[in-house]
């Protein structure tokens, strides 16, 4: 099936991810319904099931959906960063894209840690986050490695010590609404990598 100007429309499974994603990111998992989603997807209850298990299934997906979307976003400022400081300070410029996206309702804080926060201790989508975030630290660790390679107990502190600072200024732009406590603790980090 086409639109009027012939451009494909996307599938109920695209259309119902799209519609989660936002609804999920403006009123957390509990408080959004799957009618909530049907009705904004534009599809039938039907075509829900017939892409998803159950809200728990929508909702695994939608983690995976979250992580890819932010690894896109480094992977675009990964581009621009010509040595390990610039690949670490990407990190952060990725997450300042995250934060000044054009949301519906603005910038309510990391999707993941909002979602993670509604989720039971031991639910699988706890442990998807938990995996985010551990990859995030895992790759400002890497490029810590090429600018510290013979003190690798360094660079696991400083690692955390980074993504530490990270996740804090990530929690308090979420409550902010805006990016500007990511952009000050990137210059902090800035600053810690320049005497390396």
């Amino acid at each position: 099936m086409t639109t009027t100007d012939d451009t494909p429309r996307p599938s109920a499974h695209d259309r119902l991810m799209q519609a989660a994603m936002v609804l999920f990111y403006n009123h957390g998992i509990a408080g959004t319904g799957i009618d909530s989603i049907i009705q904004r997807a534009g599809v039938a209850k039907k075509s829900l099931y017939n892409n998803f298990s159950s809200k728990s299934d929508l909702v695994n997906q939608y983690l995976q959906a979250r992580h890819a979307e932010w690894l896109d976003l480094y992977r675009h400022r990964l581009q621009g960063a010509d040595d390990p400081a610039q690949r670490i300070l990407a990190v952060f410029d990725a997450y300042q894209d995250h934060a000044e996206f054009a949301y519906e309702r603005g910038f309510r804080g990391c999707g993941l840690l909002n979602a993670a926060a509604e989720l039971e201790a031991g639910d699988e989508g706890r442990t998807a986050v938990r995996q985010h975030k551990e990859e995030v630290e895992a790759i400002i660790a890497q490029h810590l490695t090429s600018l510290l390679p013979a003190d690798p107990d360094r660079v696991t502190a400083l690692a955390a010590h980074i993504a530490f600072l990270l996740e804090g200024a990530m929690a308090r732009a979420g409550l902010d609404g805006n990016s500007t406590r990511v952009g000050t603790a990137r210059a902090i980090v800035h600053d810690m990598l320049k005497v390396l």
